[in-house]
């Protein structure tokens, strides 16, 4: 019997699966989800952990990385860390043709270095450089300076830059053309499917009953408390509107951040404006959107965003900021708003006045959106052909 031609696929740069709901943690699980039963794809997947503990999920290696307790350094010295573990593993088991794809750009400095070591055991380096990481208003200045010139050294040093957005594709090929990157597009995925809990499950209606909530009658966000995803302005223009509806903001604790807040806006005094903390129940998060009545997405920075595609998949009624990144996903299944004072404001009054069956519309319109472009099945299946692809040029 012939022997089947294996490709092995290393990730770095996630936190691990199972168990976490981050993008790119998300991306890992379903990619190796989707490809657990074909025996020419192997996943090697690094997984922070307190000891070097091995296990399998999903059919692929899961590997975890000890990490000390040395701050902001902390993401650095994992992918370090995982990288060497993935290059000496290659050696010793003799890996042919191996792929090490690495989820963004923290490690710029020393992608020359790993890149070599990589080429020299026969394998390549993909690089997913995620979204302008160096544009990020949490960052103090010297920081964002380290995350652009990371940024740069990883897309030179990069075998393939996978980007998730064309926008962020486009990007690339432009602000680093004198190194003339070889990119590709493969977006983020989605589900589009829908809650396995019903519209009366205890689950649902005890949420709704917690924050004083009623089924269909409350706009939704989704997303960290950070500034690039201008929780200030659809704050600020909610309170301004004249929706009888709540704003409901399913978002991390960040307490100076929300402090902040209340000093320039003094949100609390307006009780539609309701702060309800996370949801990681993907089944009553999926819940919340579809039977909510519109869902606002300001992000501002980032290529696809997977809080705005999950969104598509589940609710009919979306009004997101008006940026590239977003108006490429959502195209017209959408309605827009910008930072012009009153803008948003006069949105969320229109689309309180449009009627069930233009929410509806728009609703068909964003699921088939994301079940043609984003469907898990159809991102996971592209990925399988780039790495394919490059066992065959092996």
């Amino acid at each position: 019997m012939m022997e089947i031609a294996v490709q092995h696929v290393f990730i770095i740069g996630s936190k691990g699966i199972p168990g976490s709901y981050g993008g790119y943690e998300t991306f890992v699980d379903k990619l190796t989800e989707y490809h657990q039963d074909d025996p020419r794809i192997k996943y090697h997947v690094a997984c922070k952990g307190s000891d070097r503990r091995e296990f399998e999920y999903h059919n692929a290696r899961c590997f975890q990385i000890p990490v000390p307790d040395i701050g902001p350094a902390q993401a650095i010295y994992y992918d370090v860390m995982a990288l060497a573990s993935c290059c000496n593993y290659i050696k010793t088991k003799k890996i042919q043709h191996g792929i090490i794809y690495v989820l963004a750009c923290r490690i710029g400095p020393f992608a020359a270095y790993f890149q070599k070591k990589i080429h020299r055991l026969g394998g390549v380096l993909y690089v997913n450089p995620d979204g302008h990481e160096w544009m990020r208003k949490k960052w103090s200045a010297p920081v964002r300076r380290y995350w652009k010139v990371s940024e740069r050294l990883m897309v030179k040093h990069g075998d393939l830059i996978i980007c998730d957005s064309v926008h962020i594709e486009r990007y690339i090929q432009k602000e680093y053309k004198r190194y003339a990157p070889k990119t590709t597009f493969i977006a983020y995925g989605a589900e589009t499917r829908k809650s396995s809990l019903a519209d009366q499950d205890s689950q649902y209606v005890a949420w709704l009953m917690e924050h004083g909530l009623e089924e269909g009658r409350y706009y939704i966000s989704v997303g960290r408390a950070v500034p690039e995803n201008n929780l200030e302005t659809m704050i600020r223009e909610f309170m301004m509107s004249r929706t009888t509806k709540d704003f409901v903001i399913i978002t991390t604790n960040n307490i100076s951040f929300f402090e902040g807040l209340e000093r320039k806006l003094h949100y609390k005094q307006d009780s539609r404006i309701k702060f309800v903390g996370t949801v990681y129940d993907q089944e009553l998060l999926t819940k919340i959107r579809e039977n909510a009545y519109g869902y606002l997405h300001g992000h501002s920075v980032g290529g696809t965003n997977p809080s705005l595609l999950e969104a598509l998949g589940s609710t009919k009624l979306d009004l997101l900021f008006d940026i590239g990144f977003n108006r490429e996903v959502a195209g017209d299944a959408a309605l827009y708003w910008t930072k012009r004072q009153g803008d948003l404001a006069a949105l969320i009054d229109r689309a309180d006045l449009m009627s069930e069956s233009e929410r509806t519309e728009l609703g068909i319109k964003a699921r088939r959106r994301i079940a043609e472009r984003y469907s898990w099945e159809r991102i996971a299946g592209k990925y399988k052909k780039v790495f394919n692809k490059t066992l065959r040029l092996s």
